[in-house]
């Protein structure tokens, strides 16, 4: 008798069989095009040190919050944290989560009820999907950034109850974005709910990297903002933003908020002390001035069909082909130039890419110098 099931043993063979199959590594030395570190905040010494500071100033010497926070998590410096990143958001409230997809998960099993609607974009995050499909709440996907395809699905079902609308500010695999004005006017003409992710907005977009929806000055209209920190923030955890009503709703009803231990308190004190660096930090300016210049390259170097259109950290370059894709990453790689593809299934068969990420620390000589060897590559 076989000691795994049979069907797990298929499924690894599918993916070996479709040059799919993933595995774990020690990240190499090199310049560093592949993390979602677009600030360098994971490394800033003055967020560290400040953090152990606030820490020592609350008498938090203590590893973890010891219970969740309806129990014996709920510390001061959870409550007071939360106040400052909703008075830094302009939102009535803000609730911590352990990470992303904790606050993905919790929050679309929850408050979509049965008998409300759904519609999500199609390349909306795994987390999304996943919370999605623990609610009682029909969902529906819609071409991607495409108001009109929402229109027309939107025509066809009769809810019965709340209609929401999901998207995210800035999409993960392409660093694209939606035209959120109009999915908001669209919206509000139909007395739908917009939810938006805005995990990698934080950090790039606004003067002290608010997010795409506070840069344009939308951010009351929506109906709730999930923000993560695992990204330019350069932290762990997320936080849920919204109205004090949503605040309670989640206390009451989300599992993954209510059934586990609450953020530890060095964590909260880290995402305390990056977002009070955004306040002061120069790191946004140079980020936008790296992604400027390395569209610019796109164009010298006649590349530019070769990427999705974005204006964010995240540039990527259609190869399709997991064989492909992977043999170039592996070339740049050998070039000191980490930059990881992204394979299918985790986007469609024939969409398969290199993912760029941008960050304040890359110099011009860089980002020059591995958009040569991807030309070199393609040709």
């Amino acid at each position: 008798m076989s000691n795994h099931p049979q069907g797990i043993r298929k499924k690894l063979q599918q993916r070996k069989a479709n040059h799919s199959f993933r595995t774990l590594s020690y990240s190499a030395e090199g310049v560093d095009f592949f993390s979602n570190d677009y600030l360098g905040f994971s490394k800033n010494d003055q967020i560290y040190q400040q953090s152990l500071a606030f820490l020592a100033l609350h008498q938090l010497q203590q590893n973890n919050a010891t219970g969740s926070r309806l129990l014996s998590g709920n510390l001061k410096i959870h409550i007071n944290t939360e106040a400052q990143i909703a008075k830094f958001h302009e939102a009535e409230s803000a609730i911590l989560f352990n990470s992303g997809y904790d606050a993905n998960l919790g929050f679309f099993s929850s408050v979509p009820q049965r008998g409300d609607v759904v519609f999500y974009d199609e390349f909306i995050h795994a987390s999304i999907r996943d919370g999605l499909q623990l609610s009682l709440a029909k969902s529906y996907k819609f071409k991607h950034n495409d108001l009109r395809d929402l229109k027309n699905k939107a025509e066809k079902i009769n809810a019965s109850g709340a209609v929401f609308v999901v998207t995210e500010s800035v999409f993960s695999m392409d660093g694209d974005s939606p035209n959120l004005k109009s999915f908001l006017e669209f919206c509000d003409q139909k007395q739908f709910f917009l939810i938006v992710d805005e995990a990698h907005a934080l950090g790039v977009f606004g003067e002290n990297g608010e997010g795409l929806l506070q840069q344009q000055n939308l951010h009351h209209q929506v109906f709730a903002r999930i923000v993560t920190f695992g990204k330019g923030l350069g932290a762990h955890g997320a936080v849920v933003l919204g109205s004090l009503e949503l605040k309670d709703f989640i206390v009451n009803f989300t599992r993954s908020f209510i059934y586990t231990t609450a953020n530890s308190p060095h964590a909260v004190a880290t995402i305390s002390s990056a977002y009070q660096e955004l306040l002061s930090t120069s790191a946004i300016k140079k980020l936008h001035q790296n992604i400027d210049f390395f569209k610019q390259q796109l164009k010298e170097l006649k590349l530019e069909s070769n990427f999705i259109q974005s204006n964010s950290a995240i540039q990527c370059s259609v190869i399709s082909g997991n064989d492909r894709v992977k043999q170039i990453a592996n070339t740049l790689q050998e070039q000191h130039f980490l930059v990881k593809p992204i394979l299918s299934p985790t986007v469609k068969k024939g969409q398969e890419r290199l993912r760029f990420c941008l960050h304040s620390y890359n110099t011009s000589a860089e980002i020059t110098s591995v958009l040569q060897c991807l030309k070199n590559e393609l040709l």
